[in-house]
């Protein structure tokens, strides 16, 4: 089984430097593409090549490139951008690249940067990712001597600089529109859409933002072709996927599968399985921001459109498995604190909603909620959904709130009618 994105990675060793990487293939696909491809055909290769964003929402990489204006007419100034401000709880995989194999990140960047022709690019990294700073200054510090950065870049003619942003951190940053207010020293709020940033993006100017997943995919596709890429995928999607696993299974961690790889084979063969003591509950599959699955839903292929039917949303592909020692109820109002904290607060029901949806999970949690608590929470669930605020956060944070009460009603009801929650007086676990 092929894994472009962490066959070279070492779990437990440095960062590969430039040597080792450029040992590895590293920097052929920049090197072939900037002498013998012009821009639109390395954005044709990844059209092709049916690359889909790993940032969560899905959307094709190729076409969002294919978006900017080129030409004689088009902006001189463009900006190619990183989303590195990895906040979505559960999830881990972009800091496992960047700790384990800072150039490919890098060269994705120049080649993306170069099929727009951007000569200025951004990785807007979290703040708390302390040794992915480091590993990415050096490697960029690498890049620039040795001609990969700057100025005439392989004496191609084509100019590119990448700067290292620390995010101040908040979690609506992963809104590329906030991501770019921020970047730009503003609030971190999101901006109204139309216009969509690869028209008018940083500054005003045309830009590409992507995450880190997404274009460590680009160098392997560059350099072996779109038809190699769309034959990784178990089904109709290409290439492959990091999925991790953590919660009370024995193996909690992260691995790169075939696209389309089951839950039940991510659980069972590659975590272990649930640890010894628990039973399998359900899963959110794809960090906190995502629709709850079920036993019922073991089967599915781990890919976007079969988990969007099944109605959920792979999202990251990281998974926080549910067991059954652990309050569901619990579990939804540490999500639902977490996303009233960081609500941006730029609309009304979000900024408002959220709060009020951690009120009442409180409540029933700790023994004083009411009958109609339930219909309360599912109304706010609709009022909080797409189409009613002025982004994505506020009905991607109720998505394991409408999931919960659609699965585990039972334990709502239990919490309400016994005045508490019934987990706290399990014994201890082991």
């Amino acid at each position: 089984m092929e894994k472009p994105l962490t066959e070279h990675i070492r779990p437990e060793g440095p960062p590969l430097g430039l040597d080792e990487y450029r040992k590895n293939g590293g920097y052929e696909a920049l090197r072939t593409a900037l002498a013998d491809s012009a821009p639109r055909e390395v954005t044709e290769i990844v059209e092709k090549s049916k690359l889909r964003g790993r940032g969560g929402a899905g959307f094709s990489t190729g076409m969002k490139w294919s978006f900017v204006p080129m030409g004689d007419n088009a902006p001189g100034r463009k900006y190619f951008v990183c989303n590195a401000d990895e906040m979505e709880p559960g999830t881990f995989k972009d800091r496992y690249l960047m700790e384990g194999n800072p150039h490919l990140l890098l060269e994705g960047m120049i080649l993306g940067a170069y099929a727009i022709q951007a000569p200025v690019g951004y990785i807007f990294l979290r703040a708390e990712y302390r040794a992915s700073e480091k590993a990415l200054a050096t490697a960029l510090r690498e890049a620039r001597e040795n001609g990969l950065l700057g100025e005439n870049i392989l004496g191609s003619g084509f100019d590119h600089d990448i700067h290292l942003h620390t995010s101040a951190g908040r979690y609506i940053c992963g809104e590329e529109t906030a991501l770019l207010n921020a970047l730009e020293g503003r609030r971190a709020v999101p901006r109204a859409k139309p216009p969509f940033p690869p028209v008018v993006g940083l500054w005003g100017k045309p830009t590409i933002v992507n995450n880190v997943e997404t274009l460590c995919n680009i160098p392997p596709i560059v350099r072996r072709g779109a038809e190699w890429f769309r034959g990784l995928g178990r089904g109709d999607e290409a290439g492959t996927k990091l999925y991790g696993v953590s919660g009370r299974v024995r193996r909690p961690g992260l691995w790169e599968l075939p696209l389309g790889a089951t839950l039940r084979e991510i659980i069972e063969e590659h975590a272990g399985g649930m640890a010894e003591g628990y039973q399998f509950r359900g899963v959110i599959p794809g960090g906190a921001s995502t629709d709850f699955l079920v036993e019922e839903h073991l089967d599915l292929p781990m890919d976007f459109g079969s988990v969007q039917k099944a109605g959920s949303r792979l999202g990251t592909g990281t998974m926080i498995v549910l067991d059954d020692r652990t309050c569901p109820v619990g579990m939804v109002l540490n999500l639902e604190r977490f996303f009233a904290r960081e609500s941006c607060g730029w609309c009304t029901p979000c900024r408002d909603g959220l709060p009020w949806i951690e009120k009442i999970l409180e409540a029933i949690e700790t023994g004083e909620g009411r009958e109609d608590d339930l219909d309360v929470l599912r109304q706010h669930a609709g009022f909080l959904g797409p189409g009613r605020t002025f982004c994505a956060f506020a009905p991607g944070a109720v998505e394991p709130l409408q999931s919960a009460l659609k699965y585990f009603e039972d334990d709502f009801r239990r919490h309400v009618n016994g005045h508490g929650c019934p987990y706290q007086a399990q014994p201890a676990t082991a």
